[in-house]
């Protein structure tokens, strides 16, 4: 299993007239949380894509248990439970100031390959920079 931990600090903009985070700004805190545990790994979007990858999500389950608040510190605890191959999935655990877990989620992505937009298996370098999590 591989866990990654990412903080942001919610922006106004995010923030509803309740001074909540907007439930559709979840998605891109998985996001974030994503593409930090990957550049963790030495990896990154930008650099699959140059390789002729790219990851499309499929899937996405979001639930709510409290709010985040304007200017609050958020982590985003990324999970990734099994190897991928031609998909991967994540889990998301997100936490206030608090230490109080406010929100959990799962992701399910494909590797698309662009030449011929089929699904193919995870690039060898990202399989060989997360295998050993999984041993």
């Amino acid at each position: 299993m591989f866990e990654h931990s990412t903080k942001i600090r919610v922006r106004y903009g995010e923030t509803d007239q309740m001074g909540y985070v907007y439930y559709g700004n979840y998605a891109e805190f998985y996001e974030v949380g994503r593409v930090d545990m990957l550049r963790s790994l030495g990896m990154t979007y930008r650099k699959m894509e140059e390789t002729g990858i790219m990851m499309p999500v499929l899937e996405m389950k979001c639930k709510y248990l409290k709010p985040a608040l304007y200017d609050e510190e958020i982590t985003i605890r990324v999970i990734m439970d099994k190897l991928p191959g031609v998909k991967i999935h994540f889990r998301y655990e997100l936490f206030n100031e608090k230490q109080e877990l406010i929100n959990i989620g799962e992701t399910l992505l494909a590797f698309i390959n662009m030449k011929t937009n089929r699904p193919c298996l995870a690039p060898q370098e990202f399989i060989e920079k997360t295998k050993p999590y999984f041993e």
